[in-house]
């Protein structure tokens, strides 16, 4: 018990000394698990929930905008030099052809395509004006979505905790219920078929 409690007050410290780094880069890619980690963290106290909303705005708001100026000035060469992007990036080509400002909106709640889809948007001719604005609006709402949903996440397991074996018992049984009276109805499915 004393070495868990030891190992938990490194950990601890790491993350009150590297947690807000830890929130920049991995909000800077398709970094969901990144803030739902750091938004147990804030629940716990070790950071700060304003403070990871600010970072977390930060680095994503920083990368997409970085990765559309890539897509602006080397778009189609820059896709070409890496043929295993080229499925995602013509999906991301024809959901922003099909939904335009939403995709711009949205691209960043859709797995798969969150690194390519500024990259397609830059190379499009989508302006740097129009770009910018949307790019800003949507990193407001993933950053403080995302954040205030890890905290509040981190709040409801730790609540409940308690209640977890019980449901797992109790999904189980109804699993367990549900293949015995399948299996019984098959029985008497079959018998009726040699009668």
């Amino acid at each position: 018990m004393n070495e868990f409690v030891g190992n938990w007050a490194h950990i601890a410290e790491f993350v009150k000394d590297w947690g807000y780094v830890a929130v920049f880069l991995g909000s800077m890619i398709e970094g969901e698990s990144v803030i739902f980690i750091a938004g147990f963290f804030a629940h716990e106290g070790y950071l700060s929930l304003p403070k990871i909303i600010v970072v977390s705005f930060t680095g994503t708001l920083f990368a997409d905008q970085a990765l559309y100026f890539v897509g602006r000035h080397y778009g189609k060469s820059f896709i070409d030099r890496f043929p295993s992007f080229r499925p995602r990036a013509d999906r991301a080509f024809n959901l922003l052809k099909q939904y335009d400002n939403i995709f711009i909106l949205s691209f960043r709640f859709i797995y798969g395509i969150r690194i390519i889809s500024p990259v397609i948007i830059g190379a499009s001719g989508v302006s740097v004006k129009r770009f910018m604005l949307l790019n800003l609006i949507a990193a407001v709402i993933w950053s403080v979505g995302s954040c205030v949903a890890a905290y509040f996440f981190a709040h409801l397991v730790l609540e409940y905790l308690h209640l977890f074996p019980k449901v797992i018992l109790g999904l189980v049984l109804l699993g367990g219920g549900i293949w015995y009276e399948k299996q019984k109805w098959r029985n008497r499915q079959q018998s009726e078929k040699k009668e």
